[in-house]
């Protein structure tokens, strides 16, 4: 889950961080797909050493995609996978390790959080059934004949959980595609690929960031080595943070809102159902569908440069203590966690969207000189340092709720005001009611006296005619006498002859 609102705050506030990704994609050469050549150097400008992949970062977008139909067996699902993975490894082309995590089980303070929630998704899907078993129901005592149901073998997202036969055979799956490509695929050539599935505890992330602590330990590790890491969780970034490597990126997807269904589509399936209730709805064909196929973009985030942004940000001059940058970067990410994260509740006063982080870090610069040091020893914070930051923080609730009371009473007005405006626009808008078509004498009764209808009588139209044409006359008698008065008059002309004449014949006498 991560942090909420963190990235976009981040990458607002340090636009040079992002950094979006250049890809190549498989050729088509006499209609057969050539894929990428991945042993060629990585066309973004950066080699990468390591890769490691939040796997349920890739399983669950591959249950429900938005940019595709979704897979209706579990073959389709690990076909899905397999070419994701592919097109990740493409983009980053790592040249030593490749990491793969599942989520194990989770830990202690997280599983309360996993229970709830995937008790309650069950919940919500059962009472989905039962509302369409009603439906459906419904319309069968009406004559409406209703399409039979189709249950895919992907249809739980529950079976992505530590322990379940589906996460035994995806382990099986991906043992299987790694031994196929390190065999046929050039680029995986001299990669050492490391797969931790759902029997091994802990969250996907976390045993990737023990992996890199680990190497770190070891004898011989190179500083310079290049991790990537891909994942959308936001405590990635504070994972990254805190490993204090200095040359970290975070592969990211482009989040954006996936279109809908295609209207077209829809319309000719609701057409050809009127046709035939019986028959099955249309699928498009292989190319129809894609054709319907967006494929996300990706963007890298430069932990290299974050750093470089948060040591020139906090950094405070005339320090009573040496100032270091990796200090500094651990309190940040003790900061962070005040607005909360998958471990832990936000404080209430504290929201990223309200400035909660801007406000953190002009305190700590304000108090560190007091402080005596840094919020955190190593592993282990400073409760007594932590204790005046927090009473220093605790000084702006009255201010922030004052706040959150203001925008929410400014919020309230501008709904009554609309409900208002609504109110009154509908009273005075005149409704349409079937005396408009069929008008019976009372209703003309009424609206002649309200004056919404004009009397069109056959009297009151020969009377309103002749006030027109006796109109015309007295202003064409006004104008002859100005002209004659001025000495201009003209003889008047003689009456023109009628262009049909009568063909009545003269009465006769007897």
């Amino acid at each position: 889950m991560g942090v909420p609102a963190f990235y976009r705050w981040l990458s607002q506030k340090y636009p040079k961080i992002v950094k979006d990704c250049i890809e190549e994609f498989p050729e088509l050469v006499n209609d057969v797909e050539v894929p990428v050549d991945t042993s060629k150097p990585n066309p973004n400008g950066m080699e990468f050493d390591n890769l490691y992949l939040d796997m349920n970062g890739i399983i669950h977008p591959c249950f429900h995609p938005e940019d595709r139909p979704a897979p209706t067996t579990e073959t389709e699902v690990f076909l899905v996978i397999f070419d994701y993975i592919d097109r990740l490894f493409s983009i980053v082309r790592p040249r030593r390790v490749l990491f793969m995590a599942i989520d194990g089980v989770a830990p202690r303070a997280k599983m309360n959080q996993q229970r709830s929630r995937r008790f309650r998704a069950a919940q919500d899907t059962e009472e989905k059934e039962k509302e369409e078993e009603r439906i459906r129901a419904e319309f069968e005592a009406q004559g409406i004949k209703v399409p039979k149901k189709e249950k895919t073998e992907t249809w739980d997202s529950n079976t992505i959980t530590p322990g379940t036969p589906f996460m035994h055979r995806l382990s099986v799956a991906l043992q299987y595609y790694v031994h196929q490509r390190l065999n046929n695929d050039p680029g995986w050539r001299e990669l050492e690929v490391i797969l931790s599935d759902s029997n091994v505890p802990g969250e996907g992330e976390h045993k990737a960031m023990a992996f890199v602590r680990e190497q770190r330990g070891r004898p011989g590790w190179n500083a310079n080595t290049r991790h990537c890491v891909y994942g959308l969780d936001a405590d990635l970034i504070m994972l990254a943070l805190a490993t204090h490597e200095p040359h970290f990126v975070i592969l990211r997807e482009v989040v954006f809102n996936a279109a809908g269904p295609d209207p077209r589509e829809q319309m000719r399936a609701q057409m050809f159902s009127r046709n035939d209730p019986n028959a099955p709805e249309p699928v498009p064909d292989k190319e129809e569908r894609k054709a319907q196929v967006a494929r996300k973009p990706y963007q890298f985030l430069l932990v290299s440069v974050l750093r470089e942004y948060l040591a020139l940000e906090l950094k405070v001059p005339g320090l009573p203590f040496p100032f270091d940058p990796e200090r500094v970067y651990d309190d940040f990410v003790f900061m962070c966690f005040f607005c909360g994260n998958d471990f832990l509740p936000h404080m209430p006063t504290l929201e990223i969207r309200e400035g909660a982080i801007e406000l953190m870090m002009r305190v700590y610069r304000q108090e560190l000189p007091g402080l005596g040091g840094y919020l955190v020893q190593g592993a282990n914070p400073d409760m007594r340092r932590v204790e005046a930051f927090i009473r220093k923080i605790g000084a702006f609730e009255d201010t922030i709720f004052s706040k959150r009371m203001r925008e929410l009473r400014r919020q309230k007005d501008r709904l009554a005001r609309q409900r208002a405006d609504q109110a009154r626009h509908k009273a005075n808008k005149r409704k349409f009611s079937a005396s408009d078509a069929a008008p019976t004498n009372r209703h003309v009764a009424g609206e002649l006296a309200t004056g919404h209808m004009k009397p069109l009588g056959r009297e009151a139209v020969a009377a309103e005619r002749e006030a027109r044409e006796a109109a015309k006359r007295e202003a064409r008698r006004e104008a002859r006498q100005q002209a004659a008065a001025n000495g201009h008059g003209e003889e008047p002309k003689p009456p023109r002859a009628p262009l049909f004449a009568s063909r009545c014949s003269p009465s006769r006498t007897p």
